[in-house]
């Protein structure tokens, strides 16, 4: 701990200078502003002001002619990650229609705006604001949308219903939005201390918040990998035998089951019950391996991949749900 001596700043002021290795640390400058706190053991919190800390972040990048559209929406994506506020787009010539289509296709996908555009230069803006974002509440609305998802399609299933199937189907990209949005948010906590302060989370919860919420996102991406298999298969549902799909159907049933209760588990930050849903995953693994092989299904039928991926999506949920379990010890013993 270092002791500074309190000086005099002429008739009726008192200063004391900051640690350099800190205002270091921080990028502060001569006029930036810091926020003080006064603590209830009347001890002072000194920490940078947010504002202005987002403001500003540019990057240009260059777009040959052949570059195609999975690479511009990689590169935006990385980005926008990076915690990139505007993000310019420069064509080595002109953008093909290709190029501008997977332009407005990623600012869809992302909270981005087109600020400015023309045939060989397109500025992006992020609408994203740190200094409101609230952590806590982006990762239980992007469950929210999840767990809707997971009820749906069990809905589906049951009753055949291919319009429910397909709205889950479409639901998948709100969850993808919500994803990028809390990773930008965690990758820019971890390098920015006021940010992290702000948001009320250290580098270890930067950590544990993105495992949990890549977690949701690949329970949200294998629950569209049923919704639209049934799809595929509702031509031939008269074809599958009626055991086989009641075992789907419970299988599927147990496993977002598990998914809900382990959230619920990781809120309350109770062990006990994580080694229920952790147990209860080998049980459903059992379950799903009984599954296979098909009765009375061969290779070549046209429904028999639809088939195996509901089985694969569905018990893969389950293991995601154990390792949501998992995080939720590994987070109970966090060092205080």
């Amino acid at each position: 701990m270092e002791t500074r001596k309190i000086m005099a700043l002429g008739k009726s002021s008192l200063v004391v200078s900051l640690p350099k290795d800190w205002v270091d640390s921080n990028g502060l400058e001569k006029g930036d502003e810091l926020n003080l706190q006064v603590q209830r053991d009347l001890s002072l919190l000194v920490k940078p002001s947010l504002q202005g800390q987002t403001e500003g972040r540019r990057i240009s990048v260059d777009i040959g002619e052949d570059i195609g559209s999975d690479s511009i929406f990689r590169i935006v994506t990385g980005c926008y990650l990076n915690g990139y506020n505007d993000i310019i787009l420069k064509s080595t010539d002109i953008f093909s229609v290709k190029q501008q289509q997977a332009i407005r296709n990623v600012v869809k996908s992302l909270y981005l705006r087109i600020l400015e555009s023309n045939a060989s230069s397109v500025t992006l803006q992020t609408l994203m604001n740190e200094s409101m974002a609230n952590l806590f509440n982006g990762v239980e609305r992007m469950h929210l949308i999840t767990l809707s998802m997971c009820n749906d399609v069990l809905k589906a299933m049951k009753n055949w219903d291919l319009d429910l199937a397909r709205s889950v189907v479409a639901l998948e990209e709100d969850v993808d939005q919500f994803m990028f949005y809390l990773i930008r948010l965690l990758r820019s906590a971890a390098i920015d201390p006021a940010l992290a302060n702000h948001l009320q989370i250290d580098m270890l919860d930067c950590l544990d918040y993105q495992t949990l919420v890549d977690l949701i996102e690949r329970v949200a991406d294998n629950v569209h990998n049923v919704a639209y298999s049934l799809v595929q298969i509702e031509e031939y549902k008269d074809s599958v035998p009626v055991e086989l799909w009641e075992k789907l159907i419970k299988t599927t049933e147990a496993s977002m089951n598990a998914y809900g209760d382990a959230i619920e588990v990781y809120r309350q930050r109770s062990v006990e019950s994580c080694d229920i849903i952790i147990d209860e995953q080998y049980e459903l693994s059992k379950l799903t391996r009984s599954i296979t092989p098909f009765p009375n299904i061969t290779v070549n039928m046209p429904f028999f991949y639809p088939l195996f991926v509901i089985r694969d999506s569905v018990m893969c949920i389950g293991d995601y749900a154990s390792d949501i379990a998992e995080l939720t010890i590994d987070k109970a013993y966090k060092p205080k």
